[in-house]
């Protein structure tokens, strides 16, 4: 089987979009890009995710076409591809269904610096103009409003996250969902108050090497 051990990983990790709350039913997709091997492997769709098993997962090459698996690919196949094609920092992406996210794409609202975490993904998390699911113009619109972030809020729709590994980008977001259920609490009992540019430089800095592996990707200012 091609690609087993990334296959193995993304089964793991669409498990845990259910158990840590960033998805219901078989909503979001996960991929990774093997550089090497010319090819990304992405959740299948409309599997449910605790009966997935590796050799579910669709391995495709960059032109899009299914090179390793019998599944149909999942419908967000472009939103994917655009950032392997065009993002060298990015080798895996995460995209969900994660409520307060959620919450605030409906209202076409960005994640402002409301907390020193949102430096995971930037200095905002912004929110991309609405277009139909499994589309080369949602994968567009999603593509432009995470340029220089590395996690973008989809309008009526939910969040996506990249990083150079699947276990950082589930983790921005992660990350990211926490920060926006805080602001949208916080903005029902007053009014939050928003870091300025200069902190969350520093802290986009500092998480350059938060962790215990020194070669993570850094975040863009």
């Amino acid at each position: 089987m091609m690609l087993e051990e990334v296959r193995r990983e993304i089964v793991t990790y669409s498990r845990k979009l259910i158990t840590s709350g960033l998805t219901v039913g078989t909503g979001g997709n996960i991929s990774v890009y093997i550089p090497e091997a010319e090819a990304f492997a992405i959740t299948p769709s409309g599997i449910d995710y605790f009966e997935m098993e590796a050799e579910d997962v669709v391995v495709l090459n960059m032109a899009g076409h299914v090179i390793d698996g019998s599944r149909r690919p999942s419908s967000e196949v472009e939103l994917h591809r655009i950032f392997y094609e065009n993002r060298s920092d990015i080798r895996a992406v995460v995209h969900t269904h994660s409520t307060y996210c959620t919450v605030l794409a409906t209202n076409r609202m960005e994640l402002p610096a409301s907390s020193y975490l949102v430096a995971f993904a930037g200095k905002n998390v912004r929110c991309g103009d609405y277009a139909s699911f499994g589309t080369r113009e949602l994968a567009e619109n999603t593509f432009r409003a995470m340029e220089g972030r590395y996690a973008a809020l989809m309008a009526n729709h939910g969040l996506i996250t990249g990083a150079d590994s699947l276990l950082r980008a589930f983790d921005i977001a992660q990350q990211i969902e926490f920060c926006a259920k805080v602001y949208v609490m916080a903005s029902s009992i007053g009014t939050p108050v928003i870091l300025d540019e200069k902190e969350m430089e520093r802290m986009a800095g500092r998480f350059q090497t938060y962790g215990q592996q020194p070669d993570k990707g850094g975040i863009q200012k």
